[in-house]
């Protein structure tokens, strides 16, 4: 059954949070990007909590910024670039991943995963992977592709670099699919370093609208 989701204005201005319970289906989460809400358990046995925040995280590529050092750094490396190989290993190890400093992998449960593989199948979900020269997964990142709307959901790495490297290599191929910026949802130090900014709620939903009608 898809849900239906109340207006994005209605969201709570200090945590986002729009809605609670439903459920994880393909025509769900389709519903829920398309509106400008994502899903984003606390833990396993919780309701499903949706959220709008009245701020959201976004880098436009002509604002790209790549600092002198990482390019030096990726220059060195011998990463391989790959899309959509192993969607599932990308997620797992994502919600593994102990390397977020004010953030913590348990929102990606295994309800959250199973979905997004599902998501995956159906078109709407992509991984994009960092290997190494012996076809060994070091890093990726996976998000949600509708239309010429990405949504960033959550990276890892295994090696120095290797999520970085997977992240600008998906920019550049989303660029290619005609793609003019990315949601990255939250601040961090990396996408504040490569230009990333916040923008109202208003500007986004307009800024998704126009890239669902492209």
């Amino acid at each position: 059954m898809t849900l239906k989701f109340p207006p994005v204005e209605t969201a709570d201005p200090e945590s986002g949070l729009l809605a609670y319970g439903g459920n994880l289906e393909v025509t769900s989460l389709e519903s829920a990007y398309r509106s400008g809400i994502f899903p984003w358990p606390t833990h396993e046995r919780a309701p499903i909590l949706w959220f709008a925040p009245l701020e959201r995280t976004i880098l436009d590529f002509d604002r790209l910024h790549i600092p002198r050092r990482l390019k030096r750094d990726l220059r060195k490396v011998k990463f391989r670039f790959k899309v959509n190989q192993n969607f599932a290993a990308v997620i797992r190890a994502c919600a593994k991943s102990k390397n977020r400093k004010n953030q913590h992998g348990t929102w990606i449960t295994t309800d959250m995963i199973s979905a997004y593989i599902r998501f995956h199948e159906a078109g709407f979900a992509y991984s994009f992977e960092t290997y190494t020269e012996n076809n060994v997964l070091v890093g990726g990142m996976y998000g949600v592709l509708i239309e010429k709307y990405f949504a960033g959901e959550s990276m890892f790495f295994t090696q120095s670099n290797a999520s970085k490297f997977a992240l600008l290599n998906a920019m550049a191929y989303l660029r290619n699919l005609r793609l003019t910026w990315i949601d990255l949802q939250m601040m961090t130090p990396l996408v504040s370093m490569l230009g990333a900014v916040q923008v109202n709620r208003v500007d986004f939903m307009h800024r998704l609208q126009e890239a669902l009608r492209s």
